[in-house]
């Protein structure tokens, strides 16, 4: 993993339970920076030059660089090089590139690869004898390695070399490195045996202030001699090397040379810097006799004063210029100016003297040079963006929002702001507006059209973090622009990055065509409902639909995990204007996908009486992943002791069952009037947020059908998506069959509750509570009784291969149409039925190890959170991919 940081070199990506993976840095503290010089042909052919320690650093920035690195014991050095090679052949390297890492001790680790020649190659060329530039320029020109002379392993480094950046610089005490400017008036450069100068600097050259100034790397080379003798000689050069005019890096360079061990790891410069730098180092430019000096190396641009102006303490005197930034220079004090020492456009160096004050009788210490402000005061700027905000509030648009009121109906930031926590919601993109500036006036779309049609932020929700975005159907009816797709895109790459769950108001009419402003020819390579796709799974994605919902509006809606709706929203992938437009008839919007279609086929998984009610519902559901909760109550749990009748074939309210054992008040059914054979609900005991899957008896029995396999498969998925443990309370007969049935593909759909349940990452809990028969009740456990991390039932259990009565109707056909007299048959029937009862009978079935337990149904909690103990989330790294959104 490249990373340019030395203190922390090391990422991964690891498992974070519930929540997919994460990407953590390990802190390696004490390594050294060591390098590998890696040379490739076109042909595949690769060498290495040996390796470069690159340790002293001010800042992460190189300031000294040895070749070969010292001390490095051979086997590491052998290692390394050779996992630099293996890194450069594995991506099929060619030309020159520098191959980085961390070493600490036997351990390194690698941090990134650099495809270019580097600033410390000389100290390479000297120690191989190689010109890198050469080679670079050979090698990009098409030329082989075996041309250059440099197949094979190379010879060993001859001595050693260091190298000295000298730049135009001043170091603080505290690590701050400021610029140097001025005329060099002097530069010589040191001579002399092992002694190479690069550089571009003449005496009389400008040093400006607008970059770093890298003047000169000075090289010192030892052919036979060990790096302490090549660091006196670098060190003896530095002391030769005469430069006036700037101030320079040169004598904290030789006090670095001086350190015994300086290159021992990447933080030894920065935690030895005050005892390197000489005491002359930092000039203080201020307040002396009345010299007003310069506080950094820059340009004049402007003066403020003249000669026997009054100035007062905190007064703008001048402006200066550095690095492309204006810094004002006060007077410390107060006075009357003497004298100006510049003029504007000079280029002045540090400390010198610009303006001399004869000092009145004022402290020039009293307000720091501090200018009183009023801070009350609203500049014009800050104005422009205050306004700008107010058309996006409802209390601009008094006349939208009393029409939207009218309707019975709330705006989108009164949804917003009933979700989230008080004050807790932060907008973002709020200043957008309509992508129609070739139509329309900019004045007008800043008031018409505020946020694009969309508002979205990030705010808490239940004391946690989401983001939360709603289309206005005050704006353009809630359509999708080109920049509310722009601020989605936004919103869904902050959920996917910070693992947050996604709130969204859907209501709106899909895509917009009177967009002007963009270069899209179709539209189709938007990302938005890519994005969407893509949290699928990894956060929690809340829809709610309020009005009309049509187009990309209800896509977005249908990615979610959820979707929440009021009585007069309506669905669908197409509106009227779509709808007409294909030739398809003639509807009003209520026509299209009411709740009393999106409700009984699925597509709505809680119809809410309003937006009030929807927002709650939304609030609900993100608490069950937002952990455990401290504070909970429960009924009395004898009461489950009676909720399954003695009768055998009564029917009973399976839901009595899940709230009597639920916490109270914690049960949130999904998908109540689709697929009805099976309730599927999030719900909690102890206070501990888990899913929870019952057979209906009160529908066919509780035997499965198609919807009630499609819906159970698909709440597990969500379930397992993010780690809720699942509790199954199995009543069925079985599945239905029949050629009805099979025109359903029932074979198809049922199967995905054996894939699903065989796949999860969490644990299913099964209790039994009265008939467990056949394939039915295996899909009702994850595949098996053995699939379960605990599989009980209650006293009222029964078990078989398939329903008793049809099991008697197969097996004992033929002794049963032997009888003729009817009665007789009938009695005879029930008595067979009665044996295969006792031997299915709970008891005899956990007597034969099929299953854990049998329990009091009053125990029922206890044997759950007794089964869950311990477990915390999924093991294993990877998650679902996503959650199949039917």
């Amino acid at each position: 993993m490249s990373h340019r940081r030395p203190s922390a070199p090391t990422s991964h990506v690891i498992a974070t339970p519930g929540h997919g993976n994460g990407y953590a840095e390990r802190l390696l503290e004490g390594a050294r920076h060591i390098e590998v010089q890696i040379l490739g042909d076109a042909h595949g052919a690769l060498t290495h030059l040996w390796e470069r320690d690159c340790s002293a650093q001010r800042r992460h920035q190189k300031l000294v660089e040895i070749a070969p690195a010292p001390e490095l014991p051979a086997h590491v050095r052998t290692a390394l090089v050779s996992a630099a090679v293996r890194l450069a052949r594995a991506a099929h390297y060619t030309g020159l590139g520098t191959f980085e890492f961390l070493v600490r001790g036997e351990e390194f680790h690698f941090i990134e690869a650099n495809p270019r020649l580097q600033v410390e190659h000389t100290v390479t060329e000297e120690v191989t004898g190689v010109d890198l530039v050469a080679v670079q320029l050979r090698l990009a020109a098409g030329e082989s390695l075996a041309s250059l002379g440099l197949a094979g392993p190379p010879d060993p480094p001859r001595g050693f070399a260091v190298q000295a950046r000298v730049n135009a610089e001043v170091t603080e005490a505290d690590g701050t490195v400021r610029p140097s400017s001025g005329r060099l008036t002097r530069f010589d450069v040191p001579t002399g045996p092992g002694i190479r100068v690069d550089t571009a600097v003449r005496a009389g050259a400008e040093v400006g202030v607008r970059h770093d100034a890298l003047l000169a790397k000075v090289v010192a080379h030892i052919p036979h001699g060990g790096w302490q003798a090549a660091c006196a000689r670098a060190r003896r050069a530095l002391g030769e090397f005469a430069i006036e005019g700037v101030r320079t890096s040169v004598p904290l360079l030789r006090a670095v040379l001086a350190q015994p061990g300086f290159w021992s790891h990447t933080g030894f410069v920065e935690r030895h810097l005050p005892e390197l730098l000489p005491e002359e180092s930092s000039v203080a430019a201020g307040w002396a006799d009345g010299t007003v000096g310069a506080p950094l190396s820059g340009t004049v641009l402007s003066f403020a004063v003249a000669p026997g102006d009054v100035v007062r303490s905190g007064q703008q005197l001048l402006v200066l210029e550095a690095m492309k930034m204006e810094h004002v220079v006060r007077a410390p004090g107060s006075g009357v100016v003497r004298a100006v020492h510049a003029r504007v456009g000079d280029t002045v160096s540090e400390g010198r003297a610009l303006v001399e004050l004869d000092v009145t009788d004022d402290d020039p210490r009293q307000d720091g040079g501090i200018p009183a402000v009023d801070l009350d005061a609203v500049r014009p700027d800050l104005a422009e963006v205050m306004r700008r905000h107010t058309f996006g509030l409802d209390e601009h648009r008094r006349g939208a929002v009393a029409k939207r009121h009218a309707s019975g109906r709330r705006t989108a930031r009164e949804n917003i702001e009933d979700l989230c926590d008080e004050g807790s919601f932060t907008e973002f993109g709020a200043l957008a507006i309509a992508a129609q500036r070739r139509r329309r006036s900019l004045e007008d779309l800043i008031r018409a059209t505020p946020a694009d049609g969309m508002v979205t932020g990030t705010g808490r929700v239940n004391g946690e973090p989401c983001v939360v975005m709603s289309y206005d159907y005050t704006v353009l009816a809630g359509t999708q622009g080109l920049q509310n797709h722009r601020k989605t895109d936004r919103m869904l790459q902050i959920a996917e990055e910070r693992r947050l769950p996604v709130v969204l108001f859907a209501e709106g009419g899909g895509g917009r065509p009177g967009d002007t402003d963009g270069i899209s020819v179709s539209g189709l390579e938007l990302t938005t409902f890519h994005q969407m796709g893509r949290l699928s799974g990894l956060v929690p994605l809340i829809g709610i639909a309020s009005g009309r919902c049509f187009a990309g509006n209800a896509a977005l809606l249908g990615c979610c995990d959820v979707v929440i709706a009021t009585p007069e929203a309506t669905i669908g992938m197409g509106g009227p204007a779509m709808i007409e437009g294909g030739g398809l008839g003639v509807f009003r919007p209520e026509e299209v996908g009411p709740l009393s279609v999106q409700v009984p086929n699925g597509v709505v998984d809680v119809a809410a009486a309003d937006e009030a009610e929807a927002v709650e519902v939304a609030r609900r559901y993100l608490s069950y992943f937002q952990g455990t909760r401290t504070a909970w109550e429960t009924p009395d749990q004898r009461l489950l002791r009676h909720a399954v009748p003695e009768n055998r074939r009564r029917a009973y309210e399976v839901r009595t069952v899940i709230e009597a054992l639920a916490d109270t008040g914690s049960v949130l059914e999904l998908r109540r009037a689709f697929g009805v054979g099976v309730v599927t609900s999030l719900a909690r005991i102890e206070g501990r947020p888990m899913g929870l899957i019952a057979n209906n008896p009160g529908h066919l029995g509780g035997a499965l059908d198609r919807d009630a396999a499609d819906k159970t498969a698909r709440f597990l998925q969500l379930c397992d998506a993010f780690g809720l443990p699942v509790v199954s309370l199995c009543d069925t007969p079985g599945f239905m069959v029949g050629p009805d049935a099979e025109r359903t593909a029932t074979v198809r759909h049922f199967a995905r509750m054996f894939v699903t349940g065989a796949n999860l990452r969490v644990p299913l809990v099964s209790l039994v509570l009265r008939k467990a028969y056949g394939l039915g009740a295996m899909a009702m456990m994850g595949g098996s009784t053995r699939a379960p991390l605990a599989c009980a039932a209650w006293p009222t259990g029964e078990f078989g291969g398939m329903g008793l009565e049809g099991a008697v109707r197969l097996g004992y056909r033929r002794e049963l149409a032997a009888i003729r007299d009817p009665e007789e048959r009938a009695r005879a029937f029930e008595e067979r039925v009665a044996e295969l009862y006792e031997q299915g009978k709970a008891v005899n079935a956990a007597a034969a190890l099929d299953i854990d337990a049998v329990i009091d149904p009053a125990d029922s909690r206890r044997w759950v959170l007794a089964a869950l103990d311990g477990w915390e989330g999924p093991r294993d790294a990877p998650g679902r991919g996503f959650v199949d959104t039917w």
